[in-house]
């Protein structure tokens, strides 16, 4: 099977050297994840979110240092907007009860509000207990493993075993690579970035159907019948490609404009989808195409079986 993909067409060429890419690349987000885990935020961990303005242009990092000066824990500072500001403290980040961990809060809230330079309000302060946290973890893993369960229901139905294994593998691919690409850069993981990968279910799913119900009608062709499996995948990608790379195209102009335009809240949510669309349109064709191959697809999977009576009927003149 080896010496067919290396001797075999310069497609068939490049979908192989995708697949172990992706393999590479899978177990490097595996050991990125085991060794760095998730940065996961506030919706999981619990702990205090303060949202506020100034009333003037401060730099983000001017205003960080500041609030240091008057914060004995750790925080981290992000900008929502022109002078729209959100602060994010771990629950008893640098004391060990609720009530000094309000007190450090309320310390830096004096201190910004107060400051002349700066004349901060604050719009909102709110406790996210950490009970809030896992139960919100806990239910979102579920979705998403529920997501999983449907469609692998739907596949098991909808194909040929092999192309259902193919596409149920690029899916996990297109999975692994976003946590992985998170854990890496330690992005905060939050309900939006686990929203995004529902997303990223379903889009992973339909460029692998796309991809695969092309495959098995033209395995279906008694004419193709002479081609060999390599040929009928490489034909079925070539036929597809245009419509995958023009519906990709358009869903990441969509991403990218999100992920530019609408600020910090939801940057988290447009980097995983514009990561899932790239790898998901790249594991349809290397994976989801390239797999069942290895599996011994073939024309013969899809040929109409009949016993020796409905045979001899047949073949009556």
């Amino acid at each position: 099977m080896l010496n067919t993909f290396l001797k075999g067409e310069k497609g068939t060429r490049l979908r192989f050297m995708g697949m172990l890419l992706s393999a590479i690349l899978v177990l490097l987000s595996v050991f990125t994840l085991t060794q760095k885990g998730l940065n996961f935020g506030l919706d999981f961990t619990g702990g205090y979110l303060t949202e506020f303005t100034t009333s003037q242009s401060v730099a983000l990092k001017e205003l960080q240092s500041f609030i240091a000066k008057n914060h004995s824990g750790e925080f981290e500072l992000t900008a929502q907007g022109n002078s729209h500001f959100q602060l994010r403290e771990a629950p008893g980040a640098s004391t060990t009860s609720t009530t000094s961990t309000t007190a450090n809060s309320l310390d830096w809230q004096s201190a910004v509000t107060q400051n002349d330079d700066i004349n901060a309000q604050v719009l909102s302060s709110a406790y996210i207990g950490s009970q809030v946290g896992d139960e919100l973890f806990d239910q979102g893993c579920l979705a998403m493993f529920a997501a999983m369960i449907a469609v692998m229901i739907y596949l098991a139905v909808r194909f040929e075993w092999r192309l259902a294994v193919g596409s149920v593998v690029a899916l996990m691919h297109d999975l692994i690579l976003v946590l992985g690409l998170f854990s890496l850069l330690q992005i905060e993981f939050n309900l939006t970035v686990l929203a995004s990968l529902l997303a990223i279910i379903g889009y992973s799913l339909n460029d692998s159907i796309i991809v695969g119900d092309r495959v098995r009608e033209l395995l279906r062709v008694q004419s193709n019948n002479v081609l060999s499996p390599a040929t009928i995948i490489n034909n079925a990608i070539k036929s597809t490609l245009t419509r995958t790379l023009i519906t990709s195209g358009t869903t990441l102009a969509t991403v990218a404009s999100v992920w530019l335009l609408a600020g910090a809240p939801l940057q988290g949510f447009a980097i995983a989808l514009f990561t899932g669309i790239v790898v998901g349109t790249f594991s349809s064709i290397c994976i989801a195409a390239t797999l069942p191959e290895l599996l011994g697809l073939s024309a013969k999977n899809y040929e109409v079986k009949v016993d020796a009576h409905t045979q001899t009927l047949l073949d009556m003149p």
